[in-house]
C-alpha cells in the first residue's frame, strides 16, 4: 500500500530494488510521488548564530502534523532557501505548556520549508492534507499536516552563517520554540545568543523559482 513505501524504501538504509503499488485515487498517486521522491537523509551541518534581535509582532505558523514526532526531529525553515535551520518539535513541552509531540512552531509565514520532492514552500502556503519533510540527524521522513495555525506573536530574528553562506530564520520569541545544537541539546528561542551553534542544512542549488531549484545567480538577504 502507499503507506508501506516509506518502510520498504528504507530497508537496511538502501531500500528494495522496486515497489509496485496499487492506487485508487489521484490523492494516492500524490502520496506515492511524495514518498518516492523524498530523501531518506539530509546532510545537517553546524551554523553559527551571529545575531539575535527582536523584530516586533508578526504572524507565525504552527504546523500540526498527524504523526508523533520524536526527540531530535523537526522542520527545516529559513528566510532564504540557501540556509535552513532545524526547528525542533514541541514534544519536550515546557513549564507553561504540555508536550505537543505533533507540532512544529515553524516560524514567520514568509519562511521557506523543504517539501518532500525537494522544492520549497512558504509556510503561508501549507494546508491540511499537505505533506512536509521531517528531518533529524538520523534521517528524514514524510508526514501529513492535520492543521496549520497562524497567529500574531512577538518574533525574533536569528541570523546564522555556515562557512561563506549566510541566512536567517524568524521564529516566535517563546520558550517552547527550540533549535538544536550539534550534540542535539535544545536551545530555546528565548535563550539563544550569538556564538551558539545550531544544526542547519544548505541545499546544493541555492536559487529558487516557484519553489523549484534553479542554477542561477541570486542574492537573498
Amino acid at each position: 500500500s502507499p503507506l508501506e513505501i516509506e518502510t520498504l524504501s528504507g530497508v537496511l538504509e538502501k531500500g528494495v530494488d522496486g515497489i509496485i503499488v496499487s492506487v485508487n485515487s489521484p490523492d494516492e498517486v500524490d502520496l506515492v510521488v511524495d514518498q518516492v521522491l523524498a530523501p531518506s537523509r539530509l546532510e545537517l551541518g553546524e551554523a553559527e548564530v551571529v545575531e539575535v534581535r527582536d523584530v516586533g509582532l508578526g504572524e507565525r505558523a504552527c504546523i500540526d502534523t498527524t504523526s508523533i514526532l520524536s526527540a531530535g526531529e523537526g522542520m527545516l525553515v529559513g528566510s532564504t532557501s540557501s540556509l535552513l535551520a532545524l526547528i525542533h518539535n514541541e514534544s519536550p513541552g515546557s513549564a507553561l505548556t504540555a508536550p505537543r509531540p505533533f507540532r512544529v512552531n515553524a516560524g514567520a509565514i514568509h519562511s521557506y520549508t523543504l517539501a518532500p520532492d525537494g522544492s520549497t514552500k512558504y509556510l503561508s502556503e501549507l494546508r491540511a492534507g499537505d505533506r512536509v519533510l521531517i528531518v533529524s540527524k538520523r534521517g528524514a521522513r514524510v508526514v501529513s499536516i492535520g492543521r496549520v495555525k497562524i497567529e500574531r506573536r512577538p518574533l525574533r530574528l536569528i541570523r546564522i552563517g555556515m562557512g561563506d553562506i549566510e541566512g536567517s530564520v524568524i521564529i516566535q520569541n517563546a520558550e517552547t520554540i527550540m533549535l538544536l545544537a550539534p550534540d542535539e541539546a535544545l536551545i530555546p528561542a528565548t535563550e539563544i545568543k550569538p556564538g551558539d551553534r545550531i544544526l542547519a542544512h544548505t541545499p546544493k542549488v541555492k536559487a529558487r523559482h516557484f519553489g523549484r531549484a534553479v542554477d542561477e545567480f541570486i542574492i537573498e538577504r
